[in-house]
């Protein structure tokens, strides 16, 4: 019913860029906003960004604003994320929320499987 796929993680050194995207198949829905989690081993998911279903207005967490920067063009949503240190490692995840929520930092119920980002020092 609703398919999200996330990809573009990879392996890069502290200060370093990497852009991720998200792509959503589904029916259900066509206005959706659309929010970027993470998630490091041992931690609880934590909110980095979101974007609304008109791609109007972003959203940040204070530890990526600045350096990370969401957008949306068609059916694909981006993360670009710059000047990467080892506390941004974690398994990213894209979640497209209907009702709008994930905007406020509240997670929906549609995730993918994620993908893997990696900053060494």
């Amino acid at each position: 019913q609703v398919q999200v796929i996330e990809s573009g993680g990879g392996l890069v050194q502290a200060g370093g860029s990497l852009r991720l995207s998200c792509e959503v198949s589904t029916s259900a829905f066509s206005a959706y906003s659309v929010g970027w989690f993470r998630q490091a081993p041992g931690k609880e998911r934590e909110f980095v960004a979101a974007i609304n279903w008109r791609g109007q207005t972003q959203f940040y967490a204070d530890s990526v604003r600045g350096r990370f920067t969401i957008s949306r063009k068609g059916s694909a949503t981006y993360l670009q994320m710059n000047r990467l240190n080892p506390a941004d490692t974690a398994v990213y995840y894209c979640n497209p929320d209907p009702k709008g929520a994930v905007v406020a930092g509240k997670p929906g119920e549609y995730w993918g499987q994620g993908t893997q980002v990696t900053v060494s020092s």
